[in-house]
This record gives structure tokens, C-alpha cells and sequence, in this order.
């Protein structure tokens, strides 16, 4: 296992209004989201583990990874031929949960919001490069439990077994719901594969602001396909 916590932030003010889509920019605006930087910047410490795991195939849609077995058909399919994967946890960090924005200024919470989400992105990037670099591998791809139907939420549970205490590693913790605290926080494994998989290539659902590549209906039925 290996924490990653020396993660390099920037956050530019046209950046930031670019991912707020702010096309008409008034002095308000430019001047609020300015503050909230100054204040990101010095305490902003997004933080990442990972572990490398092996694969272990076992019977229908079950897998082992790491001795933890999981149930997914579309995870099986994307491991069938991968014996290590990694299992990851990232977050933005429980240092910018406690920046305290009054509740009724809608705007600065989801100027802050988009802000968090970019720094997360940080962490992200950093573990998918450090694990390219480390140990070699080109194309990598990862799927999230509750990303899909077809792996649940509730296998974040057996996904954060895999580290033990992660609140106590990276300041993650595990609702009831199986929800992350901080919520910006991501989780998951990375593979190896020869094309990029992306899971929003297997999900219907046409209102989601979080898509990230337009649904695939061949790509679905072959997945559908295999055994």
C-alpha cells in the first residue's frame, strides 16, 4: 500500500470560471471566486492511496481481488485477463470540508463545490500518471462500485476493506449509505487494458452531469454477451 499526499494544486481564476461555465463574468462573480481561492490554496491537501492487487477469478460474475470477493459482471469481463489491478481511494481532503460558507449564499457553495471537484481531479491525475510511470503500464482504466447497476454502491465496503482504516490514511470515511466523506472523494480500480473503458459507455441514462463518454449500445450488448 502507498499514500500519495504531495500533490501539486493549481488553481488558476480563468480555470476555475471555465469549469463554472461563467460565459458573462461581472466584477461580483470574478471577485467571489478569487477569495475562494486565496482561501483553497494554502490548506488544499488532496490525498490518495492505492494498493496493488492480485486478481483471482472464481465462478458466474465473482471475483477475488486482493482476497475480497466482489460481484460484477462488467468488472469480471474487464479483469478476465488481468492478473494485478489496483484498488485506489482519492479525495480533495477533509481540510477544505471544514471552509465554512454560509448555508443561504447558494452561489460561494457551488463556486466551492466546483473548486473541491478540481482539486480532486488533482489527485486523480497524479495517482493514474504515478501509476503509468511506476509500474509501466500504457492504457489504464478504472471502474468506481456504483458507477453501474451492475456493481453496486454497497461494494464500497468490501473495496475499503482492502486498506483497512482508510479515515485514518487519507481522512476518508465510509457512511452507512456507503457515501464518502469528504464527498469529494473518489474510489475504485484501476487496469490495465488495450482501449480505454469508460463506464458511462454502458449507462442509458441521458441527463447525468458527470458523463464522461456518450452510451455505447454495441459496446453494452457485447458486454451483455460475455461470459
Amino acid at each position: 500500500m502507498e499514500r500519495l499526499d504531495n500533490i501539486p494544486v493549481s488553481l488558476e481564476l480563468k480555470d476555475v470560471l471555465e469549469r463554472l461555465h461563467v460565459h458573462k463574468v461581472s466584477r461580483h462573480v470574478e471577485g467571489t471566486v478569487h477569495e475562494l481561492i486565496d482561501i483553497v490554496r494554502p490548506i488544499a491537501k488532496p490525498k490518495a492511496i492505492y494498493k496493488v492487487c492480485y486478481v483471482d477469478k472464481e465462478n458466474g460474475d465473482s471475483l477475488s481481488i486482493d482476497g475480497v470477493r466482489f460481484t460484477s459482471h462488467v468488472l469480471r469481463v474487464n479483469l478476465d485477463k488481468v492478473e494485478r489491478a489496483f484498488a485506489y481511494v482519492a479525495t480533495c481532503g477533509k481540510e477544505l470540508d471544514e471552509i465554512v460558507i454560509p448555508s443561504d449564499d447558494f452561489l460561494k457553495c457551488y463556486y466551492l463545490d466546483a473548486i473541491k471537484e478540481m482539486v480532486l481531479g488533482s489527485a486523480r491525475r497524479c495517482l493514474k500518471s504515478y501509476l503509468a510511470r511506476r509500474y509501466a503500464l500504457g492504457q489504464i482504466s478504472h471502474m468506481s462500485p456504483g458507477s453501474l447497476a451492475d456493481w453496486p454502491i454497497t461494494q464500497q465496503r468490501e473495496l475499503f476493506s482492502i486498506f483497512g482504516n482508510v479515515e485514518d490514511l487519507i481522512g476518508v470515511k465510509l457512511t452507512e449509505s456507503f457515501l464518502m466523506v469528504p464527498l469529494k472523494s473518489v474510489s475504485g480500480i484501476y487496469f490495465p487494458t488495450r482501449i480505454e473503458f469508460v463506464s458511462c459507455q454502458l449507462c442509458p441514462r441521458e441527463m447525468c452531469s458527470g458523463r464522461r463518454a456518450p452510451y455505447d449500445r454495441d459496446l453494452a450488448q457485447k458486454y451483455s454477451e460475455k461470459i
